[in-house]
């Protein structure tokens, strides 16, 4: 039975997340397409950037990541999260892997 991702993280079991992104229809993330010769290496820069923007709005530690030729893998922790929500006598909102706010 499929699960919202709103419920798939639950600080209580670990407060450590793996988190994957792949491309589809063989696009590419970085690196060289080689059959049409395009490089797409200068998007590097913008996901670590990105990523980094991302863990300081969301409150989350990067522990790892890696940008490859079609896919983004990170491994997360919402330990500071965690912590500040029980400092502040409150639970705090977890935005999962994934899911987009609108």
């Amino acid at each position: 039975m499929k699960k919202a991702r709103s419920e798939q993280v639950d600080l209580e079991s670990t407060p450590f997340y793996h988190c994957y992104v792949r491309c589809v229809r063989r696009a590419y993330l970085r690196g060289e397409d080689h059959l049409t010769g395009e490089s797409y290496d200068d998007r590097k820069q913008w996901i670590i950037s990105r990523l980094k923007f991302l863990s300081y709005v969301y409150a989350i530690d990067i522990c790892a990541y890696a940008v490859m030729s079609n896919h983004k893998t990170d491994a997360i922790s919402f330990e500071q999260l965690q912590l500040a929500g029980k400092a502040e006598g409150r639970t705090p909102e977890v935005l999962s892997c994934g899911s987009s706010r609108r």
